[in-house]
């Protein structure tokens, strides 16, 4: 299945580039490109992509706002792309529910295989950021936020893998850390998310390490 990705970033140079190393990937179709957030939002409900590549700084609407619109729509999966590895404003992208978020620095083939997992439903972090992005999610939220009742309703099992994402590992990491299959994981993940009513695995992350559920290491 073709997965079909729209490009929102206000540098036309960028938007070019982003879209010419996609576009030429198997598998995956550039479907339109948005200077703005508002743009953006308006591509979005025309062209319905499975994902959206977003910058954070735009002029008018900008990338946080039209992430969390697009998510509170259920338009496309977010994942923000952006130039400073501890940005706030990346922080908040992640709060309003992105998949995640890599550096504008990254290669190619990182970038297409990042476009494929956020897809698939899989979180992305650029690496080399993950835990102090996540150190700083449990040091300073942004905003005070609903009691999470949803936790009562964890399985022991579905506990141990909100753990494991708080503590920033991918699905075949928590399978081999649980010792099941990285499908049942996947099963776990939805649970999890569903439960907790939550849009994306990053929020996950950050609730667990809120409440002290990752394991330490």
């Amino acid at each position: 299945m073709t997965i079909r990705v729209l490009v929102a970033d206000d540098h036309g140079a960028i938007r070019a580039g982003l879209a010419l190393i996609l576009g030429n990937a198997e598998g995956i179709e550039v479907v339109g490109e948005a200077s703005d957030g508002e743009v953006a939002l308006r591509q979005a409900r025309a062209l319905r992509p499975d994902v959206v590549l977003m910058d954070v700084r735009m002029p008018g609407t900008d990338g946080i706002t039209a992430t969390r619109q697009l998510i509170a729509e259920g338009l496309a999966e977010v994942l923000v792309l952006t130039t400073f590895d501890l940005d706030e404003y990346v922080h908040a992208a992640l709060r309003a529910g992105a998949a995640g978020f890599l550096l504008k620095s990254v290669e190619a083939p990182r970038l297409i295989e990042a476009v494929r997992l956020v897809a698939a439903g899989e979180g992305v972090l650029a690496p080399q950021v993950t835990k102090r992005l996540i150190a700083a999610f449990a040091s300073t939220p942004a905003e005070p936020s609903p009691a999470p009742t949803g936790l009562a309703d964890l399985t022991e099992r579905e506990r141990e893998v909100l753990g494991c994402l708080g503590a920033g590992l991918s699905n075949a990491e928590i399978g081999a850390r649980l010792y099941i299959g990285e499908a049942t994981v996947k099963t776990h993940v939805s649970r999890v998310l569903a439960k907790l009513g939550l849009r994306s695995r990053v929020q996950a992350a950050i609730l667990a390490q809120d409440r002290g559920l990752a394991p330490p290491g």
